[in-house]
């Protein structure tokens, strides 16, 4: 299947090749929703989103590998050396890194911009010395970097009809991030942070160490609704940018809203339990979605 995907893509120099399956199999062995979602693409298009991910997941794995024996200092460094030699291979215009050569190419073939990759970094770096924020503005400064940059980079690909499709797109990929942070509260105080703005929890009643104790209680309950309406707006104001984008992409695109929104149903559908169970969209739910769009997918795949 890849193979033939790459050759669709017009990506034919083995080394290419070799690194784009790279980014394809980190796509599908840490992003599986995502993963499921790309397949609902184009083959020709998909190669350039596995790059992608494999430049998050690259640079996510060098901050979050909780494996790993650097220090946060020398984490922000090897962190500043990949951003830095990524940056210059995209001047030069080509790259000996196994992940990166699929990067620069797709970067390259699609015009995406640099900025978006300096904003996803800086916000990489920020997890080594950030644990908290106080206010959603706060936050906001991580998660432009963290999700909306995401969809930012990924418009160019799926060929909008208008620029109107790129702010949507950011309210998308912020909605994402946030639906995961309503998830995995307790994974993120193992990391020892906390991504809900402290400002808006304590609003609820709720403070740090009331998050830190991990038992639900009812201001928790009320904070994590107020998070979840959050999510549901910028989800509804993604909507319109969807229909800019081309035919052939919005399938894909409306799925991974459905399921990656979907997350904070299944919050609710735990009742709120973010510290004792793990919030996940039913196999069902995910092959029904995935079933109607890949029909409606073929129906307005380019005959190319």
């Amino acid at each position: 299947m890849s193979a033939r995907e790459l050759t669709a893509a017009g990506i034919t120099d083995p080394a290419m090749r070799q690194s784009y399956e790279r980014c394809r199999v980190l796509n599908a062995e840490y992003g599986k929703t995502y993963y499921l979602a790309t397949l609902l693409l184009p083959p020709a298009k998909r190669p350039f989103v596995h790059a992608l991910y494999g430049f998050a997941r690259y640079a996510d794995e060098i901050v979050d590998d909780l494996s790993s024996t650097l220090s946060d200092q020398q984490k922000s460094d090897e962190l500043g050396r990949f951003g830095d030699s990524f940056l210059a291979d995209v001047q030069r215009g080509s790259s000996d890194d196994p992940v990166c050569r699929a990067v620069v190419d797709t970067v390259l073939r699609h015009n995406i911009p640099l900025e978006h990759f300096d904003a996803f970094l800086h916000s990489m770096r920020m997890d080594l010395t950030v644990s908290h924020y106080e206010t959603f503005e706060d936050l906001y400064e991580y998660v432009y970097g963290s999700a909306a940059v995401i969809g930012l980079q990924m418009v160019p690909i799926l060929e909008p009809v208008s620029d109107e499709a790129y702010e949507p797109a950011k309210d998308l990929g912020v909605a994402f991030q946030l639906a995961n942070f309503i998830r995995d509260v307790n994974e993120d105080l193992d990391r020892g942070r906390v991504y809900l703005p402290l400002a808006e929890l304590a609003e609820h009643g709720v403070s740090r160490a009331d998050l830190e104790r991990r038992i639900l209680t009812p201001q928790i309950v009320s904070a994590l609704k107020a998070q979840i309406a959050r999510v549901r707006d910028l989800e509804e104001r993604s909507l319109p940018g969807i229909a800019l984008l081309a035919p052939w992409a919005q399938p894909c695109i409306d799925a991974a809203r459905i399921l990656y929104c979907g997350i904070v149903d299944e919050v609710e559908n735990i009742n709120y339990e973010v510290f004792t169970k793990r919030a996940t969209v039913p196999l069902s739910r995910r092959t029904s979605v995935a079933g109607r769009a890949w029909i409606t997918a073929l129906r307005n795949r380019p005959a190319h």
